[in-house]
């Protein structure tokens, strides 16, 4: 399975074809599914069913957008995406896989039900390749549009994420809202979202592979645990800290630059 999850990526975010695009999403979908509902406990099902349908919906939709696309312009290039409507399917399609809001019901639910190695996995690598797509159809995407998902997301995903107590929630809610200020960047400074998204990666892996160690899944065990392990809880705070992007930290860095951009653009 985590042959195919590599491949499938692999495939996604190193073709020029739409139908080679597709799938690769669809190899991954599929790997992911078995390493979800693992444990066969019903929420595990229950996950493993929510985001099957949700990533088949959206895996239509950005078939059904590039099959638009060829219509109107007869060629399948991801790269030459022309079509007004196609390109609005499309940023559902993508927001779909992501989990941006609105499209973001599935992914606190997925990621409470699968076990925490395969939510590290749902939070970075399965979000690569759709991120990828938008990185290579971004100018021809409708800004309106990705701004208006990008401040919903951002907002909705720290608002929702107070209200939780269990931590692999809390870090849905994180990525969602990490999300958004990757989508807000993504029309005027396209680097600047894979810098972001490669940062968040690389922060969320140590937080997951942390909470795996200490095997906390809520806030009231997630106190006791610097009585087992006082240095990794003092890694796991740090972490936090960073990617609630306060400034020492490197969290802080895209935040920033993104605030900078969007500044330089008269949109802050």
């Amino acid at each position: 399975f985590t042959t195919s999850l590599l491949l499938g990526t692999t495939m996604t975010i190193s073709s020029n074809h739409w139908i080679m695009a597709w799938a690769g999403l669809e190899i991954n979908t599929l790997a992911i599914l078995p390493m979800i509902s693992k444990s066969h406990h019903p929420r595990a099902i229950e996950a493993a069913t929510k985001y099957f349908l949700t990533q088949a919906t959206a895996s239509a939709l950005l078939l059904f957008s590039s099959m638009i696309n060829a219509w109107q312009t007869g060629q399948w290039d991801i790269t030459q995406l022309t079509n007004p409507t196609s390109c609005l399917i499309l940023t559902s399609a993508i927001a779909m896989k992501l989990g941006l809001v609105p499209f973001h019901f599935w992914f606190p639910e997925v990621l409470q039900g699968a076990p925490l190695t395969t939510g590290l996995l749902l939070s970075t690598l399965m979000k690569f390749p759709p991120i990828t797509l938008l990185y290579m159809t971004s100018p021809s995407l409708n800004p309106t549009v990705l701004t208006f998902m990008a401040i919903l997301s951002t907002a909705l995903g720290g608002w929702m994420g107070l209200n939780q107590t269990q931590i692999r929630k809390i870090l849905a809610f994180s990525s969602i809202s990490h999300l958004g200020w990757m989508t807000i960047i993504i029309s005027y400074n396209p680097k600047l979202t894979l810098l972001n998204f490669y940062l968040y990666a690389l922060m969320t892996t140590a937080t997951f592979l942390t909470l795996n160690s200490t095997k906390a899944s809520k806030l009231s065990t997630l106190m006791t645990t610097w009585t087992k392990a006082p240095a990794l809880n003092v890694a796991l705070l740090l972490t936090l800290l960073s990617m609630a992007g306060l400034p020492p930290m490197t969290g802080f860095l895209p935040k920033f630059v993104i605030i900078q951009e969007l500044t330089m653009h008269d949109m802050a």
